[in-house]
């Protein structure tokens, strides 16, 4: 059978973003969140990645919309995990994302103790991995995932990005760009 996707636009002080979701029989559920700054316009991912796709909200989403308006404006949201589509996410990506999305705001962790909060000390680089191909970016908030050594790591959206979503959850950075906080999560 196939899935009907449909996007809807959130229009932020970063750009566009663009929500892709589906009806299933539990309800809306997000599949994917585009990011501005991903290299291309999220307009072509969707046409290219989800042929017919269509421009459709609902009461679901269009609650969601408003508290990723909020989260981007600064205001503390919970995004509902009971919201997001990990099916075609593997058991390890899956483990990670849920273990990230647990991460309060305005705190971070680091790659190495994610991997060690799920029992696998040594997966530092395979949890990096796993969050760079975050379906979700935000509403699973991989942003708050940086290096050991404080340094930002990667983000979908960019490292300007990264660093202006952790300043609006109060997030302190030094001169030289590493995170400065005692909020470690795991």
């Amino acid at each position: 059978m196939l899935k009907s996707f449909y996007y809807t636009t959130v229009p932020s002080a970063f750009g566009t973003l663009s929500i892709v979701w589906r009806e299933t029989s539990e309800g809306a559920k997000v599949h994917r969140l585009l990011l501005p700054g991903e290299g291309i316009p999220a307009e072509e991912v969707m046409r290219t990645t989800y042929v017919g796709i269509r421009r459709l909200s609902c009461p679901t989403i269009e609650v969601l919309t408003e508290q990723m308006r909020s989260f981007l404006k600064g205001e503390a949201v919970d995004f509902q995990e009971s919201l997001i589509d990990l099916g075609e996410c593997s058991e390890f990506q899956r483990s990670v994302l849920l273990a990230e999305h647990k991460i309060p705001r305005g705190w971070v962790s680091t790659y190495g103790r994610i991997a060690r909060s799920l029992g696998l000390p040594t997966a530092a680089r395979a949890v990096g991995t796993a969050l760079s191909r975050n379906p979700v970016p935000i509403i699973i908030p991989c942003h708050r995932a940086i290096r050991s050594n404080g340094e930002l790591g990667g983000f979908r959206g960019g490292l300007n990005m990264k660093r202006a979503l952790l300043a609006l959850e109060g997030v302190e950075f030094s001169t030289t760009g590493k995170v400065l906080t005692s909020r470690f999560y795991y």
